[in-house]
C-alpha cells in the first residue's frame, strides 16, 4: 500500500518522500531474509498452528502501524509485518499440497500464489483511494479488518491436526536446490524482474504528480488501472503459459514491460504535462499486463526445473527472490529521487527489466543447445 499513500505519510509523519520510501525497502528485505528462516525454525509445529499464529500477528501488526505515533514506530510495525507475511505464505503453500490428492498439489499451489499476485496487484489502488476518502491510518484498519475476517475463517474452518506431519524443508535443503545452476539463474531473472518494477513502483504516485499533474483520489484511479491490467495479465498470462509454454511468454512480458517504463521516461522529459496523461497510462496499462504476465510463467518454469517434489521449495524461494527484488527496487527508486528526480525512474526500472530480458535469452539458447536437460514448460 505504500506507494499509493507515500506522499500523505511523508506529510503527516514529517518526513521525506524518500524515508517513506524505506518503509517498502525495509518490508521487502526482511521479508525476503526472515521468510526461509522462520518458515524452518516453525518447522516442528503443527501447520494450521503456524497459520493462526501468523496471521494473527498480521493483525496486530497493521493495527500497530494505523497507531504509530511516528516514523520508528511505523518502521517497526513494517518489519512484524514482514515476519508474518513471510511466515504465512510458505506455510500456506504447504499446507495447499496437504489439502489436496498428490496429482492436485501442484494446482492448489499455483492458486495460493495467484491470490498473492492478484493482492499485490490490487491492494495499493484500493488502499490508496481509501486513503484519499478517510486517511493513510484507515488503510492499515481496513487490512487488519481483512485479516481478522481471514484468522476467523482459519481458526473455524481448519481441523488443528492437519498437515500436523507436514516436513516443512530445512535451510540446507533450500540451499541445495538454490544452488542449482538452472534454479539460481531463473532466481536471478525474478530478483532483475521485480527489481525494475519497485525502482518505478515505490515513487509512483511522485512521478505521477510532476509528470502529469494529477494527484490524490485521481492517483488512485491510475493505481486502480494499473491493478486491473495486472489482474488480467495474471489469468491471461496464465492461460497462455498452458498453451504456448513459459519462456514464449516470460521472453515478450520482460521485453515490453521494459518499453513501458522507457516510455514513462521518455513521456516526461519530452511531452508537456498538458498532453503527459494518455501516454503515461497507456505505458501504466503494458506495464501492468505485460509485469504481472511474466509471473504465472516463472512460477511454471521453476517447477519444470526444480520438479513437482521440489515445487513448494523452488516457489518458496522465488518469493523470497522476489521480495529481494522489491526491496533493491525500492533502495534503488530512493537514490534516483535523492540524486536525480522521478522523471528518470522509468530509465531506472528499464535497465533492470532489460537485464532480466538478457539473463533470460542467454538461458534459453543455452537450455536449447541441452534439450537433455529442459522439462515440461521450462
Amino acid at each position: 500500500m505504500i506507494a499509493g499513500i507515500l506522499p500523505r505519510i511523508a506529510s503527516d509523519l514529517a518526513v521525506t518522500a524518500t524515508a517513506v520510501g524505506q518503509l517498502v525497502t525495509v518490508f521487502a528485505f526482511a521479508y525476503a531474509l526472515s521468510s526461509p528462516i522462520l518458515t524452518a525454525l516453525s518447522g516442528h509445529m503443527k501447520r494450521s498452528t503456524v497459520l493462526v499464529g501468523a496471521m494473527g500477528m498480521f493483525v496486530a501488526a497493521n493495527l500497530f502501524a494505523a497507531i504509530a505515533p511516528g516514523y520508528p514506530w511505523l518502521m517497526a510495525a513494517r518489519v512484524l509485518l514482514a515476519f508474518s507475511a513471510g511466515l504465512y505464505v510458505p506455510g500456506a503453500n504447504a499446507l495447499a499440497g496437504a489439502l489436496v490428492p498428490p496429482n492436485r498439489r501442484g494446482f492448489a499451489i499455483a492458486i495460493i500464489n495467484a491470490g498473492l499476485t492478484v493482492a499485490i496487484a490490487l491492494g495499493v489502488p484500493l488502499g490508496t483511494l481509501v486513503a484519499t476518502v478517510l486517511s493513510w491510518r484507515m488503510t492499515f484498519v481496513g487490512v487488519a479488518v481483512l485479516s481478522a475476517i481471514a484468522l476467523t475463517g482459519l481458526w473455524i474452518g481448519l481441523p488443528k491436526d492437519i498437515g500436523a506431519h507436514l516436513p516443512v524443508a530445512s535451510l540446507r535443503e533450500r540451499f541445495n536446490v538454490a544452488r542449482r545452476p538452472a534454479v539460481l539463474a531463473t532466481l536471478l531473472v525474478t530478483t532483475l524482474w521485480a527489481t525494475g518494477a519497485y525502482t518505478m513502483y515505490t515513487y509512483l504516485a511522485i512521478f505521477l504528480r510532476e509528470v502529469t499533474g494529477i494527484h490524490g483520489a485521481q492517483v488512485g484511479y491510475i493505481l486502480f488501472t494499473w491493478g486491473v491490467s495486472a489482474g488480467v495479465g495474471v489469468l491471461y498470462g496464465g492461460k497462455l503459459v498452458d498453451r504456448l509454454g513459459a519462456r514464449v511468454v516470460i521472453l515478450p512480458c520482460l521485453l515490453l514491460g521494459g518499453l513501458s517504463f522507457v516510455v514513462l521516461s521518455a513521456t516526461a522529459h519530452f511531452v508537456p504535462t498538458a498532453y503527459a496523461l494518455a501516454p503515461v497510462v497507456l505505458a501504466v496499462v503494458v506495464w501492468g499486463l505485460t509485469h504481472w504476465g511474466f509471473y504465472p510463467g516463472q512460477q511454471a518454469r521453476l517447477m519444470g526445473i526444480a520438479g513437482l517434489h521440489l515445487a513448494p521449495i523452488a516457489l518458496s524461494l522465488n518469493a523470497s527472490f522476489m521480495y529481494l527484488g522489491f526491496s533493491l527496487g525500492a533502495g534503488m527508486g530512493s537514490l534516483i529521487m535523492l540524486y536525480s528526480h522521478a522523471a528518470n525512474l522509468g530509465w531506472g526500472a528499464a535497465a533492470f527489466e532489460l537485464a532480466a530480458l538478457a539473463l533470460m535469452t542467454w538461458l534459453s539458447r543455452a537450455e536449447a543447445g541441452a534439450p537433455a536437460e529442459s522439462s515440461g514448460n521450462a
